[in-house]
């Protein structure tokens, strides 16, 4: 028997960050949508637990116990007083190191996965405890859809959406750390004051009427700017993308993956068509807007 679980990429629509507090965390005001790029973890009985990873910059990807999927498999045996014997395979198609949230993908997806394969019928709230555990964006990726995460982006409250936003992706040359870039920030920021972070209520409003309008003029994300400073390049990506037509430009999360705000599908394909011929990164893709989180497909 295995078990496939499907779950998405995300967007930050809105990264408000507060100062590094005592534990090194900061709090945020971290407004979610998960997007239709999917990666798909799937679990399997097997004589010890081994991870092997397929797809687009795999070669990436820890294959031990460090994976936020076999975190997440020993995790839920250890609560349940079961072997976490099982073979993980993830077929990524999510950017790796991206600030898509691609490992916390994997995490809540072998999360479910194993939920399921060993019937330990844990409770949503189990999960996204566990989820928790593992990381500030796992919970997210197991709920989808659209959420404000506060605390240090694990405590989720969802949010309505009330139409598709369609959004176009670029994929830069290399990888960002998001220790380094939280490290910038504080870096940046230091000897100033940083106010709490706080959700939007414009952004928040332009979610729920589906206004993509609005939407582009409230989006935000304080680490952009720490960011940019460890990698100017992306500068020149964002420039390019706005030229091409997109409603705005940022950088997703951590980075290094830009996203565009486009207004249809089909301005969304214009964007990403200049975007792959500007020279500014490796790859482009399109996706829309919100998406379903962690979903078994087959069992």
């Amino acid at each position: 028997m295995s078990v496939t679980v499907r779950v998405p990429a995300k967007v930050n629509v809105q990264l408000a960050v507060g100062a590094a507090r005592p534990d090194g965390f900061h709090d945020l005001a971290n407004v979610f949508l998960a997007v239709g790029l999917y990666d798909e973890v799937t679990v399997t009985p097997a004589g010890e637990l081994r991870v092997t990873c397929e797809g687009p910059d795999a070669g990436q990807v820890p294959l031990d116990r460090t994976n936020l999927a076999a975190r997440a498999a020993i995790a839920l045996a250890e609560r349940h007083g079961i072997d976490p014997a099982v073979h993980l395979h993830i077929a990524k198609d999510i950017p790796v190191a991206g600030g898509m949230a691609g490992g916390s993908a994997d995490g809540a997806g072998a999360l479910l996965a194993c939920d399921a394969l060993w019937g330990t019928n844990a409770s949503c709230e189990e999960l996204l405890d566990i989820c928790a555990e593992l990381g500030s964006d796992v919970p997210f990726s197991l709920v989808g859809g659209a959420a404000l995460g506060t605390g240090r982006g694990e405590k989720l409250r969802p949010l309505d959406v009330g139409g598709a936003f369609h959004w176009v992706f670029a994929m830069a040359e290399r990888g960002l750390s998001t220790p380094a870039v939280f490290r910038e920030f504080d870096r940046l920021g230091e000897g100033t004051d940083i106010p709490e972070p706080v959700a939007s209520q414009p952004l928040l409003d332009a979610l729920a009427k589906g206004d993509a309008d609005a939407l582009a003029a409230a989006v935000s994300n304080d680490l952009q700017p720490a960011a940019l400073s460890l990698f100017p390049e992306l500068a020149g990506t964002l420039a390019a993308g706005r030229a091409a037509g997109a409603l705005t430009a940022l950088v997703s999360g951590s980075g290094p993956t830009t996203a565009f705000l486009a207004r249809d599908p089909e301005a969304a394909v214009k964007v990403a068509e200049t975007l792959r011929s500007s020279g500014t990164c490796r790859a482009v893709r399109t996706a829309s807007g919100p998406a379903p989180g962690a979903t078994v497909l087959s069992a």
